[in-house]
């Protein structure tokens, strides 16, 4: 049976991510309900991605393969780190931060998709089992680390 823990671990933080987005979306002004829930949205992309970059993207980017995709989903990571720290800079009660809240999620959703479709895919079909055992152990011990780090640090251009 093939190696899928590295890819159904990614998906299930794309499935709470893509929860608390909606929920995100459902809530008006700055209320407390949203501070909270951008709150623990920002803490979960930042520990996310920085864990899925040490892990995946890392072995990705030194297989000639899978090496354009992974430089892509980077890219598109530094876009959302950059308007997350937009969005925490902003007043929350504002039009303009709904918009860029909803720019960033569009962003976001069309990232995590192509991951799942496209990214994915090739990366299981040509990385070994072990290769994959490997990504998914790093990955569940950097996630709870990123997740304090990103206690500490703020989104955008600031953790350059």
């Amino acid at each position: 049976m093939a190696e899928t823990r590295i890819f159904e671990d990614l998906i299930r933080d794309h499935d709470r991510q893509r929860d608390l987005l909606d929920r995100i979306a459902q809530t008006s002004g700055d209320s407390p309900e949203r501070r909270a829930l951008f709150e623990e949205l920002r803490l979960e992309l930042q520990a996310h991605a920085a864990a899925e970059e040490e892990s995946l993207y890392a072995t990705m980017l030194a297989n000639p393969d899978l090496r354009d995709e992974a430089r892509h989903s980077v890219s598109e990571h530094k876009e959302v780190d950059d308007m997350l720290g937009e969005l925490v800079e902003m007043e929350m009660s504002s039009n303009g931060w709904l918009t860029r809240f909803k720019t960033m999620r569009d962003r976001y959703l069309h990232h995590i998709e192509e991951e799942e479709e496209e990214m994915f895919p090739a990366a299981e079909k040509d990385l070994d089992d072990a290769t994959k055992r490997k990504l998914a152990a790093i990955f569940e011990k950097r996630k709870p680390r990123e997740l304090e780090r990103a206690e500490q640090e703020m989104p955008g251009d600031a953790r350059e």
